[in-house]
């Protein structure tokens, strides 16, 4: 109870009818001089690291920028117009990239098929959108078309089947970045499932199945990759019978699937040791048997604990898909090497325009990798959120 400025007291004269103005906070307690102060300038070491960092940027990013930006040739017909001329300097040469761009992305496919090409790159984007949008419905189905339907209509679409009318193209003449999806798709498909059984390998309880997935894990693990293409390559064969030679795109597909499967084994493996005991207690107590076990309760919480590992294994094998390269496989990199050494385009650009289209292309599909990884990591987080707040 207050009184009023007449002295008579007035029930409720001390409740507020309206709300206050929110204050302003201060400049260097919120906004972007705060930020900075907290993150880039917070003590004398953070201090002298952020303007390390700003010198090193302003020695890469000012020349980068000039040369595959503002100094670059994107039109031209030939070598001349990528020749440095008198008093003026040239950076990439991006019409180098425009003339040779359907032999990077095709290599030496035959011309009037180029649609069955074009048609498996809209096939694969649909699957990769039905599987990662969160908005579209069936992810089961949407599994089965990615991981079993696409690989066998890809096969035919690319390699043909005259029974149909599609005329049978060697893989001799694939390559570019058909070739490197090509690689990079089939160990992707083939290492996750293989890896899962791999990893319920090393933890089983059977000897001999513990026995020979440790074998096979450590096996691959400890033999580098460019040794298991040399080896898939040339002695693949020779423990076929006479009459049966390998196609010569399958041997490192084979190589590269058994390679990324291993890494994977071990990624799985770190997840289901992870998975906290009384989640295999609570599933034995409502009568699940091992299978149910895995398949319902400790697969899921695994494969989401390690999603960072699984996309890291797999950017690092998209990544070593250019590998393939050292024993005459057509892909991205191969081809780009191979278009070196056309006099037509012979300048002292040329080179680094190729790799640093190569470079370009790599990281985007890396970077698009590591961006949806983050971004599943943040829904399974708030979906974790929500199940507690329920609780």
């Amino acid at each position: 109870m207050t009184t009023s400025s007449n002295g008579s007291s007035a029930p409720g004269a001390f409740l507020r009818t309206a709300f206050v103005p929110a204050s302003t906070p201060p400049v260097l307690a919120h906004g972007p001089l705060a930020w900075l102060r907290a993150n880039l300038f917070s003590s004398p070491l953070n201090v002298a690291l952020t303007l390390l960092g700003g010198y090193l940027l302003y020695l890469v990013v000012p020349p980068a920028v000039r040369f595959l930006l503002l100094d670059a040739v994107w039109t031209g017909e030939d070598r001349q117009a990528c020749v440095a001329a008198a008093g003026r300097e040239v950076g990439a040469c991006w019409a180098f990239v425009g003339a040779r761009l359907r032999y990077f992305v095709y290599g030496s496919y035959t011309d009037g098929e180029l649609w069955r090409v074009n048609l498996v790159f809209v096939l694969c984007a649909i699957g990769i959108v039905w599987l990662l949008s969160t908005r579209l419905p069936r992810k089961g189905l949407g599994a089965v078309y990615f991981f079993g339907v696409f690989p066998v209509v890809t096969f035919v679409l690319l390699h043909g089947w005259p029974a149909i009318g599609l005329p049978r193209v060697p893989t001799t003449l694939w390559g570019g970045v058909v070739v490197t999806l090509v690689v990079a798709f089939a160990g992707i498909v083939v290492s996750l499932p293989f890896g899962v059984l791999l990893a319920l390998g090393r933890r089983s309880r059977l000897p001999f199945v513990r026995l020979v997935s440790v074998t096979f894990i450590e096996f691959w693990r400890g033999v580098p990759l460019i040794t298991v293409l040399i080896m898939a390559n040339t002695m693949l064969p020779l423990f076929l019978p006479g009459n049966m030679s390998p196609d010569k795109l399958l041997r490192p597909l084979v190589g590269v699937a058994l390679f990324a499967s291993a890494y994977m084994a071990e990624v799985v493996r770190g997840g289901l040791q992870a998975v906290p005991k009384g989640q295999f207690e609570g599933a034995a107590s409502l009568g699940l048997n091992y299978w149910q076990t895995t398949r319902l309760v400790v697969l899921p919480q695994a494969l989401r604990i390690v999603i960072p590992g699984i996309v890291n294994t797999f950017i690092g094998l998209f990544k070593d898909t250019s590998l393939v390269s050292i024993v005459g496989i057509f892909d991205l990199m191969r081809t780009i090497e191979v278009s070196l050494a056309d006099p037509k385009w012979s300048t002292p650009v040329t080179a680094a325009t190729g790799y640093a289209f190569a470079a370009i292309f790599y990281f985007i599909c890396c970077f698009g990798m590591s961006r949806y990884s983050i971004a599943m990591e943040r829904r399974l987080a708030t979906g974790r959120k929500r199940q507690e707040t329920d609780r």
